[in-house]
């Protein structure tokens, strides 16, 4: 009873969520010049959290997740062209086949130790680079995927120069996915996913299925890449092999550190701060930017993210606990 109460009270909605979420809708309206860098930062985000479901709720890591979400960017890129434009059909094309992927790649994850699955989620993310370099006559190859038209959203809201569409348009399908996910990490399926990540054999030794709880969320999780893939190619109206180079699944993994891993805001919080202070730093210093972003990763491993923000704190001798 008290572990339902506890559920319960996790999957409330606090003040300040709504105010959050509140003010990103109305911030491409007051700031029109800045509508597509909104557009990018709730494209990442949505990336960020759904490694979160693997990594910081699951256990596994990866360094290969920008497979799914170069899939899901190519999937709903050639759909517009070939198909048609509508782009709540193309996302929704991408998100099955991206879910589709993602359960059969599942299988290469389920066994063996982290430095396996480093290399195995790797393997899968440079096949599939390879794949679009090569069928150059259908992706572009190298070119990229080029001459992508998007026709409005619902019918009905145009995608504009400023990039205001696009950027409700991502926050929404934001929206709707966090909400998603969120349901999912604060049910009882995402009790066992914690138990799987704190200690895999225990969770065995109590009856939790383990095999079948990592493929479900590794599929769901390629689903949610996937959809923010199709979002990058539907507002930009390119798809490049870009969208498939491990510095994507690298990015995604430094939002992460950042924000935090096991809490969905993480994600969020981890891309805003990278994504925003990439656009600034490569404004200030073009050839060392990362330099400053590597410098932020250091002293966070030094000092801590809670003790960052406390400069004060950082050479204090911290007390022993008294026995």
């Amino acid at each position: 009873m008290d572990f339902q109460k506890s559920l319960l009270h996790k999957t409330r909605w606090r003040p300040w969520e709504f105010a959050a979420w509140g003010l990103a809708f109305l911030l491409p309206g007051f700031f029109p010049s800045h509508a597509l860098l909104i557009n990018e930062i709730a494209i990442v985000a949505l990336f960020a959290m759904s490694l979160d479901l693997i990594l910081g709720y699951t256990g596994i890591v990866s360094l290969g997740h920008a497979a799914f979400f170069g899939f899901g960017a190519y999937t709903a890129a050639l759909f517009a062209k070939l198909v048609m434009p509508d782009p709540t059909a193309g996302l929704v094309v991408a998100v099955l086949l991206c879910a589709v992927l993602g359960a059969l790649a599942s299988i290469t994850i389920l066994r063996g130790s982290d430095l396996t699955r480093l290399m195995v989620t790797l393997g899968t993310a440079l096949l599939l680079l390879e794949l679009a370099n090569k069928l150059d006559w259908l992706t572009g190859g190298a070119d990229g995927l080029q001459g992508v038209v998007m026709g409005p959203v619902l019918g009905l809201f145009e995608f504009d120069l400023y990039g205001r569409t696009a950027a409700w348009y991502s926050l929404a399908v934001m929206l709707v996915l966090f909400l998603l996910m969120r349901r999912i990490v604060h049910s009882p399926f995402g009790a066992t996913l914690k138990a799987i990540r704190d200690n895999r054999l225990r969770a065995m030794a109590i009856g939790i299925p383990v095999i079948s709880r990592i493929a479900v969320i590794y599929t769901v999780a390629a689903a949610v890449a996937g959809a923010s893939g199709a979002l990058l190619a539907q507002t930009t109206g390119f798809a490049s092999l870009d969208v498939l180079a491990f510095d994507r699944s690298a990015d995604v993994l430094l939002m992460l550190v950042i924000g935090g891993v096991g809490w969905l805001y993480g994600g969020v919080a981890g891309a805003i701060v990278f994504k925003l202070l990439q656009n600034w730093l490569s404004a200030v210093t073009p050839q060392y930017w990362m330099f400053w972003i590597g410098l932020l990763l250091v002293l966070l491993v030094l000092v801590g993210r809670d003790r960052l923000l406390k400069p004060w704190t950082w050479f204090g001798v911290r007390r022993s606990a008294k026995p």
